[in-house]
């Protein structure tokens, strides 16, 4: 399947106006973190290099055709000294699939503090997918056959008291990827899809549901590679009414905290008809 070099490929058409490439998949419907990382590229592409990534929030509106290539339009909302905002809208044969807000900032001193990463299993002492015999491991490390996934057993997730469904899954990008942190940030924001909403099954493993992404939102907090290990340990606090609400923290190995995600998906039963 399609490296995150090609899912990430966008194509200029207008000072803010992008193509973003579709790309070979098994899926229906088009993945929601490369549109998110589509959307992100075209507009890291308005602003000026002294800006980093430090936010975006993003809303799914309808079903992407991966047969398909994606427009996004760019609308340069602010300019400023320390921050720069974008807005991004997916369009697909004339209607809006997507749309997200990103933030950007120079960076300032300040205080400095974070949560401790959990006590895991190291990735080394957990199964490569590729070796998983289950079909849904198997249909899945064909589809992200160039991630480097493994989710630690619910015996061994450190869980803590009060939270009702956790999940841990260590993950990396397989090859070297460029040293540009920027990628690395487009490249984590296609990442932070895979999983997450994973997260609310766990208490519900035999419950067939029908699944996808709502809204995401992601906040960027410290410099990471893609292509080293990272944990993200997710947790669902809540589910009801066909929805539920996850969210991710995301440590590299040395234990800090570099990013964090919240993401509400559609979680619905299977209808009987």
């Amino acid at each position: 399947m399609a490296t995150i070099e090609e899912a990430l490929e966008i194509e200029r058409l207008e000072r803010d106006i992008f193509r973003g490439a579709s790309t070979k998949t098994q899926l229906a419907r088009t993945f929601g973190g490369q549109v998110a990382g589509q959307a992100l590229v075209s507009a890291v592409r308005t602003v000026e290099p002294a800006y980093q990534v430090h936010s975006l929030h993003g809303y799914f509106l309808r079903p992407g055709n991966p047969q398909e290539s994606t427009v996004y339009l760019v609308e340069r909302i602010r300019d400023g000294r320390s921050f720069c905002t974008r807005r991004v809208t997916g369009v697909q044969s004339g209607e809006a699939i997507f749309t997200m807000s990103a933030s950007f900032h120079v960076g300032d001193d300040g205080p400095e503090h974070q949560d401790e990463m959990p006590e895991v299993p190291p990735p080394h002492e957990l199964p490569d997918a590729r070796t998983a015999m289950s079909a849904e491991a198997l249909w899945a490390m064909r589809e992200w056959e160039h991630w480097d996934t493994r989710t630690i057993p619910q015996e061994q997730v450190a869980h803590k008291t009060g939270l009702v469904a956790q999940q841990q899954v260590w993950f990396r990008y397989r090859h070297a990827l460029p040293d540009d942190p920027l990628f690395h940030v487009c490249t984590l924001a296609y990442m932070s899809d895979m999983t997450l909403l994973g997260s609310s099954k766990v208490i519900h493993p035999d419950e067939p549901t029908q699944n996808a992404s709502l809204d995401h939102a992601m906040w960027f907090l410290r410099p990471f590679r893609a292509d080293d290990w990272l944990l993200y340990d997710q947790a669902s606090p809540s589910a009801g009414f066909g929805r539920a609400l996850t969210g991710g923290r995301i440590f590299n190995q040395e234990g800090r905290l570099v990013a964090a995600v919240v993401q509400e998906g559609l979680i619905r039963k299977l209808r009987e008809d």
